[in-house]
């Protein structure tokens, strides 16, 4: 049966057989919590004297000078079953000018998609879509950044894992298995490289002459057995 919903949708969660189970016996053990009283992320949320974030420090070869990303986050229903954490504001700060106005309104109008509420996860892969016409860098490690505002999306997946919005993609064991297994393939085949990555951490853990992977974005395409194969994600043109 269809239900006409007349009133603004400000949140939502997946119901679960444990919730009907524990409506089901809230009323005889006196716990059970007024629907009305659990407070959900608005816009209408009044920011507290005191919020709790983290920093994240961006180094890009762009410019001389690091930019400092901060995420504050607010705490809903503290001390409760229903105690939630979301993002609530976002600042970003540098020593380099050259990007102030248009670093000013992106950080405004991202604190205001968290402090609507809802899903704001979409927020990574919108701002990873960006393009610098100049051409992108790598980051230490190997792993491909098409712009800074690529970045910036890329330390909000960072904080939103932290606090649980988004699930971190962890390999099996199976898949970390096969990975070891193919770095030490390669370090058999060319000793010379492997020494000369270990010799050059700043670039990671991967050979200097290896190739972007079009799946994880990192520099670690190498050549094994006439295919290649990724050494961060396993990923192979082979399989």
């Amino acid at each position: 049966m269809a239900i006409k919903i007349d009133s603004k949708i400000v949140g939502y969660e997946v119901a679960k057989p444990e919730d009907e189970e524990a409506k089901k016996s809230a009323p005889e053990t006196g716990e059970a919590a007024n629907a009305d009283d659990i407070e959900h992320m608005h816009e209408s949320v009044q920011r507290p004297n005191e919020l709790e974030g983290s920093t994240y420090k961006i180094k890009t070869p762009l410019s001389e000078h690091a930019l400092y990303v901060t995420i504050n986050d607010i705490v809903l229903n503290p001390g409760t079953d229903h105690e939630i954490r979301r993002p609530f504001e976002i600042f970003i700060n540098s020593k380099n000018m050259d990007h102030f106005q248009w670093i000013v309104a992106l950080t405004r109008i991202v604190s205001s998609v968290f402090r609507k509420g809802g899903d704001c996860t979409f927020l990574v892969e919108e701002l990873r879509s960006v393009f610098d016409p100049r051409g992108g860098y790598f980051k230490k490690g190997g792993r491909f950044m098409p712009s800074l505002v690529a970045e910036l999306g890329d330390v909000i997946e960072t904080h939103l894992k932290k606090i649980g919005m988004i699930e971190p993609e962890e390999m099996d064991e199976h898949q970390k298995a096969f990975i070891d297994k193919k770095k030490a393939e390669f370090a058999g085949h060319n000793p010379a490289l492997d020494a000369a990555a270990a010799e050059a951490p700043e670039e990671g853990d991967f050979p200097a002459n290896s190739a972007l992977c079009g799946k994880c974005n990192v520099k670690a395409m190498v050549q094994m057995d006439g295919c290649m194969t990724c050494l961060n994600c396993g990923d192979s043109k082979c399989s």
